[in-house]
This record gives C-alpha cells, structure tokens and sequence, in this order.
C-alpha cells in the first residue's frame, strides 16, 4: 500500500491466533482500502496452524511482530504490542476473522479530521456468517451517540475492535488493553475510551463481525460475563457512575450468566444469577427475554 505523506497516517493492528482460515481475507480487507497512508500490523500471538505462513507471504506490505518465544499472551497483550510499535495518528483495531469495508479508514478519518473534539468514531456493520452471508446489522435506524460514560457502562455497544478509529493521544489517554482479561476487554477498553474522550457515530456500514463456532465471544460467553464484574468493579472505582447506572449493568451480567448456566443445565447457578437479575432490574431483564438476544452476544 503506497503512504500519501500529505494525510494523517493509520495504524491498523490485527491480533492473530490460529486463523488460517480467515487471516487472508481479513488481510485483504485492508490493503484494499480506499484510504492510501495506512501501516498494517500483524501480532502473531504463538499461532501453532498456518496463520504464520500466510502472513509471510504480504512480508512486504504488512510489519509482522511476535512476542518473545513466540508464546501467546492473549488478546489484549498483542494489540498492545502493536500499540507500542504504532507511528499512526490514528489506530483501528481488526480482529482476526473480521472485514473491513473497502472505504472504512477513509470515511473515518474524514469524520475526525473535521471534528478535532471527537476521538473515537465507530460506525455501523454487519455480522456475517463463515461463509461472508449477512445475519443482521449492529445497529437500527435512528441509533444516536450521546457519547455518555454511563450508557457505554450498561450496554457495551460499540467494539473498540472492527468499527470504531481512535485518536492515539485517546489511547494513550484510557492506558493499554488490560491483559490479565482474556475476555471482554474490547467492554472494558471502550468504558475507558468514554471516560476521557468524546465519542461519535457514523451511519454508514464500514465493518463485517464474523460469526463462527470457532470465534472468541462464541468460545468465552461464560468468561465474559464473569470478567464484567471485574470490569465493573473497576469501572466504579475509576468514574463517579451512578447507583443507578452500576445496578442496571449489575444485573446484565447476573442475567447472562444465568443463562450461560442454563445452557450447562446448572438450574441451582443458573436461578440464583437470574432471581439476583429481576431483583436488581426487573424490567431490563424482561427487555433481554423479549429480545431473545443470545449470551454470545457482545452486549
């Protein structure tokens, strides 16, 4: 991909494990950008399948880090490697088995070069299925940023990876990717980025979120929700949320893990997480049963 000096660099980092189904795809999806000045950086995290051979074969249009042994470290440890070696104004992060649209970088960065106030921009997109079909869209008509702190706490509705760019003065701000999450720490990196930037959304679709049996959120439900306490805990000790905000997430995540146990077909686990859910916030659970949303989801 040829720079263009005269606009602001974009740093692309896609962390990788044992994607060798996907990466190429994923790949391609970003050297086929309409945007010229973009570094691509790919973090083999300890992958054992052909991740690796196939990232050799762009050596010329993409940098290739590893950790040291090349062991994986998870997630949140190879983006922030990619974070340290960034030289781009801007950086979006690409997961593994997920797509870019051909105009992506090039609609973002517009965005934010013309509202120095923002400094994150996520846009909307489409969940696909293995084989690149359309499941649904992220967002419906007439969704609004209100660039709110507290509604990023309760809904967790944009991905820091895929759609969103950020400034990396933003990043530097909110602090790396914690690394002792390896799951959920796109929620925690997202509340983070709300706390310290102002954050705005474009109605475009930009991205493609693959849906697989093989995916991370498809692997980890339990794991995510369990992590959402840590990272409301966190939260609540870092922000001045409100009692009511806190409750409301509270009882999200005592709902999906009762869920999550009712698909192991623990019943005792399951109703004590969902008995604590409609007693913390009787009407968002019913909202989640209404809307039949699947404990994979990343809300």
């Amino acid at each position: 991909m040829s720079a263009n000096a005269d606009i602001p660099k974009v740093s692309v980092i896609i962390p990788c494990y044992n994607r060798e189904k996907f990466i190429r795809e994923t790949i391609d999806s970003v050297l086929s950008q309409t945007y010229s000045n973009i570094e691509l950086i790919c973090v083999d995290d300890g992958c054992t399948d052909g991740t690796r051979t196939i990232l050799e074969t762009y050596k010329n249009n993409i940098t290739i880090l590893e950790h040291e042994g090349r062991v994986n470290k998870g997630q949140s440890a190879a983006i922030n490697l990619g974070m340290k070696n960034a030289s781009g104004h801007y950086i979006a992060i690409l997961d593994s088995d997920d797509l870019f649209a051909s105009n992506k970088i090039e609609m973002q960065v517009k965005y934010l070069e013309t509202h120095p106030d923002i400094g994150l921009v996520y846009a909307n997109g489409y969940a696909i299925d293995e084989n690149g079909k359309k499941i649904y869209r992220f967002y419906d008509q007439g969704h609004i940023e209100k660039s709110d702190p507290e509604r990023v706490l309760m809904d967790c509705y944009f991905l820091v990876p895929n759609n969103a760019l950020v400034r990396k003065t933003a990043f530097e701000l909110a602090g790396e990717f914690d690394e002792k999450l390896r799951s959920a720490q796109d929620h925690d990196m997202a509340i983070r980025l709300a706390e310290v930037t102002n954050i705005a959304y474009l109605d475009q679709y930009l991205f493609y979120y693959r849906r697989h049996k093989d995916s991370i959120s498809a692997k980890n439900a339990d794991l995510r929700w369990r992590n959402g306490f840590i990272i409301l805990k966190k939260a609540s000790s870092r922000y001045p949320y409100s009692f009511t905000a806190r409750r409301k997430r509270f009882a999200v995540l005592n709902f999906r893990m009762g869920q999550c146990y009712l698909e192991n077909r623990n019943i005792i686990k399951a109703l004590y997480h969902l008995i604590i859910a409609g007693i913390s916030d009787p009407f968002r659970s019913i909202l989640i049963l209404i809307r039949k949303e699947k404990i994979s989801s990343p809300h």
